[in-house]
């Protein structure tokens, strides 16, 4: 799991990289985990996406906690809040990580503009992370 999870806190995932991880599951996951027996039923089943997905987000959430408490000389706060001063190609705009970030919170059902200052606060934002892990629970 930890190969899988590296940098899982700074993917996009937008629905191109979903989808590799269903086809890595497909391919790997099976392999590795094999059968997984379901605690209510007693069934052996097998591992699927619903059980991946959910602990990347939580960890993507805590990491962008992390960051935003940052001060502002650190050049990773300076990535989450900073615009690029060029121009942008013609086109739909490309998914950046901080947009995945708002529509995990408003999933969540947070709808603060001022999420940065929200995660000032350790303990609310550990609330908000563990809520989007228990969101995804099937």
């Amino acid at each position: 799991m930890p190969v899988v999870f590296y940098g899982c806190e700074t993917w996009p995932l937008t629905l191109w990289e979903e989808r590799k991880l269903r086809v890595f599951e497909n391919m790997v996951l099976r392999r590795i985990f094999g059968p997984r027996r379901d605690e209510v039923t007693g069934e052996w089943r097998r591992l699927h996406n619903e059980d991946i997905l959910p602990v990347i987000k939580s960890r993507k959430m805590r990491w962008v906690g992390h960051v935003a408490r940052m001060g502002e000389e650190r050049w990773v706060y300076r990535f989450l809040v900073g615009k690029p001063e060029r121009r942008r190609p013609l086109g739909r705009p490309r998914r950046r990580w901080v947009d995945n970030v708002r529509m995990d919170l408003h999933e969540v059902g947070c709808g603060y503009r001022d999420w940065i200052g929200l995660a000032q606060d350790r303990d609310r934002w550990r609330t908000f992370a563990s809520a989007v892990m228990n969101l995804w629970v099937p």
